[in-house]
């Protein structure tokens, strides 16, 4: 690593160059490239996967995306001749904007040639199923030509400005869907500005010099927009989750900006030690540096543990993620030691720089409120354990009634036209309108046949179905299509009781004597067999995720206490800040005053993307904390003179680095997506957890009411471990030649 620094500080302005033209080069051929994200949720062996492929071969076109138009008046009726014309032209107006495929209206199916039909009804002139009893709401069907994932957003706002145009005083126009969604642009980049903007004060306020501060803010924009831009590229080539772009920002922000301020701190703390700039940037690499790489390894592997669940969605997003945490290490370890070359003294502030040219190096022992603290927690560890074991149990509670589930556009801030048109469909139609179910079927037969013509009748019977649609044959007779609209919201936990009694009870008796083999698909029947999926491989996954974070540790700590306590409160960390994800997104507390729209279930992906997040993470302050405890235990062999002594220096910038992360996290929740406001919540809830209550407080109480136990090995297991080192002493890297030792400059080089 030493020799890595050497000769990044000695190349400068090429490392900052390769990296400026890395930047600019994935830039760029995202921007040519184009983005191509898929939230496909398809589990393999699904029954909902199974009904999307019967789908897309019996109706080429069926399985295509759709919208909602939906339009509502307070006084008289949505049949009135002036509104129904004013719709027909507006209508008309949408079939012939380009990627419309057609449009199917209450008053008439309009095709992309804008040639009005009569609408199918179950009864002659009523198209009833899409103007509410009350006659006040209507909505009509928007068909594309393709799926949204390939459509541009610009022909779905084409679709929304063209709705808007009709409403009046009198008449609301709203729409829903997922191309809808695709002009309700997330405000992602304020979100980056005001958690970049927090960590350069809080950088600022930890250094007292400005060009310390931004530093790490540099480091961590260049590395993060690569790895952005990479992300872009990346979904040509697999199955990248529209979310992964900005899941991977706002983990690269935060540990890119952790990592840079860690190394930082160490190279300030050999400029104040007399070390030239170039000496104190190889010492910082070959020790913080050390513990940085290896951090971010754990981060990495937790990340990549996804992939063992073998799901295309996962993969994804686990591969986004990692690329971002291995750009932000490579970044921190190269380009910022360039950086503090240029930088020179100036990383000190200038009451430091004055102090080092008149009184040259000066001890530099722990102090201030850190120090207090160790002492504190030194004298009452087990009151304080107590605490905050008490304190992550409470917090751990809710997440004992975590509901899995889809959380749709119900979900959205009330002010926006998906949830208008999401409330307006629930109140003149039945709230299940917003997420039908699709019964497909294969046909082989007259019987199967006969079973499919009298299964809508034993549908009606079902207490929890609104209404049967009519069935759809295809073309060649072998498939057969019918929509179930529930009496819950898609999310309700009474529409996934519903798909199980039809998939368990209600199907298999109509298909009984028969060869009729009918698969429930839909939004809720997706979500629920991917998080069927998901729950049923957590176990295996969270199992090896723990044991090779285990094992990483017992090789850089040698001992066994270390690992298991590293667990422990990893999972502790995990539950307790799920605790409060379902608190604020499950029961609604605060989360319509944050802009977090109602109350809903959680995704069915999150646990497992949140797990190994989590973990990563919580590994990276175990790591900075225990590796300086290791090397006083090394040094000393006193057990309460090294937790004393790792807490009291660690602290400080360990809270301060929690403090950026927190913030860097929170301002995502001002993103206006659900999905990645909840990452944040989660995430800063975690670190905030992590760092001032397990951290800082538990694990010293812990290693202090153990003693020497913490760093016990069997001598058997101790011989056959290979030997590595997250962070060398400095003291011993001066003696053996790698880094010259310190030397005394005169103080008339020192710049005020």
């Amino acid at each position: 690593m030493a020799a890595v620094a050497r000769w990044c500080v000695k190349h400068r302005l090429l490392v900052v160059l390769l990296w400026l033209l890395a930047l600019g080069s994935t830039a760029t051929g995202a921007v040519v490239a184009g983005t191509s994200y898929s939230n496909d949720f398809d589990a393999p062996g699904t029954e909902a996967g199974h009904a999307v492929d019967l789908l897309e071969s019996g109706f080429p076109g069926r399985g295509g995306d759709s919208d909602t138009v939906v339009w509502h008046t307070e006084r008289g009726s949505v049949r009135a001749g002036d509104i129904e014309r004013r719709m027909d032209v507006t209508l008309g107006e949408i079939a012939r904007l380009p990627g419309v495929a057609s449009v199917m209206s209450p008053y008439a199916v309009t095709g992309g040639a804008g040639t009005p039909e009569r609408a199918p009804g179950p009864e002659e002139g009523e198209s009833a199923r899409q103007i509410s009893e009350d006659g006040r709401t209507a909505f009509a069907v928007v068909n594309y030509e393709r799926q949204v994932d390939d459509m541009p957003a610009a022909q779905a706002q084409a679709v929304v400005d063209t709705a808007k145009k009709a409403a009046t005083d009198d008449l609301q126009v709203d729409l829903g869907g997922s191309g809808v969604a695709l002009t309700e642009g997330t405000t992602a980049h304020v979100a980056e500005i005001v958690g970049v903007a927090i960590a350069a004060v809080v950088l600022f306020l930890a250094f007292g010099s400005l060009a310390a501060s931004l530093l790490p803010i540099a480091t961590a924009l260049v590395s993060v927009g690569t790895a952005y831009a990479g992300i872009a590229l990346l979904g040509h080539v697999m199955t990248v989750a529209d979310f992964a772009p900005m899941l991977g920002m706002l983990v690269g922000l935060g540990v890119g900006i952790d990592y840079a301020l860690f190394l930082v701190t160490r190279h300030r703390k050999g400029l104040k030690q007399g070390l030239t700039v170039t000496e104190a940037a190889t010492e910082s690499v070959a020790t913080t540096g050390r513990a940085v790489v290896f951090a971010g390894a754990t981060v990495c592997i937790a990340l990549l543990g996804m992939l063992v669940l073998r799901l295309n969605f996962l993969n994804g997003v686990a591969v986004a993620a990692s690329l971002t945490v291995a750009l932000t290490v490579a970044a921190s370890v190269t380009l910022l030691p360039a950086l503090l070359s240029y930088t020179g003294t100036r990383a000190l502030s200038r009451r430091e720089r004055a102090r080092l040219a008149e009184h040259g190096p000066l001890p530099d022992p722990p102090a201030g409120f850190a120090a207090r603290w160790s002492v504190f927690v030194e004298r009452h560890p087990r009151l304080l354990g107590g605490a905050a074991v008490l304190v992550m149990l409470v917090l751990a509670l809710p997440t004992f009634s975590l509901h899995l589930g889809t959380s749709d556009q119900g979900n959205n801030p009330v002010s926006s036209t998906t949830r208008q048109a999401y409330d307006r469909l629930a109140e003149g139609f039945g709230p299940g309108v917003n997420g039908p179910l699709t019964l497909v079927a294969e046909l082989d037969g007259a019987d199967d046949r006969l079973a499919m013509d009298q299964l809508p009748d034993t549908l009606r019977e079902s207490a929890d179905v609104a209404s049967v649609g009519p069935i759809v044959f295809s073309g060649s007779g072998d498939r057969a299509l019918l929509a179930v609209v529930p009496k819950s919201a898609p999310q309700s936990k009474q529409t996934s009781d519903l798909v199980d009694h039809l998939r368990d009870e209600v199907l298999p008796r109509a298909q009984e004597g028969t060869s009729l083999d009918v698969s429930v698909g839909g939004v809720t029947a997706a979500h629920d067999d991917f998080a069927a999926v998901v729950v049923g491989k957590l176990p295996l996954f969270v199992g090896v995720v723990v044991s090779l974070g285990s094992v990483l540790l017992l090789l850089a700590f040698r001992s066994v206490g270390i690992p298991l306590k590293a667990a422990v409160m990893n999972v502790a960390a995990v539950a307790s800040s799920f605790g409060i994800v379902v608190a604020i997104f499950q029961w609604g507390w605060g989360s319509e005053l944050l802009g977090l729209g109602s109350s809903g279930p959680i995704e069915p992906f999150l646990p497992v993307i949140m797990v190994s997040v989590l973990f990563g993470l919580s590994m990276d302050y175990q790591v900075f904390l225990v590796s300086r405890m290791y090397e006083e235990w090394l040094a000393t062999g006193d057990n309460r003179r090294a937790v004393r002594v790792g807490l009291a220096e660690t602290g400080r910038v360990i809270n301060s680095a929690a403090v950026i992360m927190i913030s860097v996290f929170l301002a995502f929740v001002l993103s206006g997506d659900r999905v990645i406001a909840m990452f944040g919540v989660g995430l800063a809830a975690a670190v905030a957890l992590d760092a001032f209550v397990l951290r800082t407080l538990l694990v010293p109480a812990l290693m202090h009411l153990l003693g020497g136990a913490n760093w016990w090995l069997p001598r058997r297991l101790d011989r056959w471990l290979p030997r590595i080192s997250i962070e060398v002493p400095a003291d011993r890297r001066r003696t053996s030649g790698k880094i010259p030792a310190r030397r005394e400059e005169p103080a008339e080089r020192m710049p005020r």
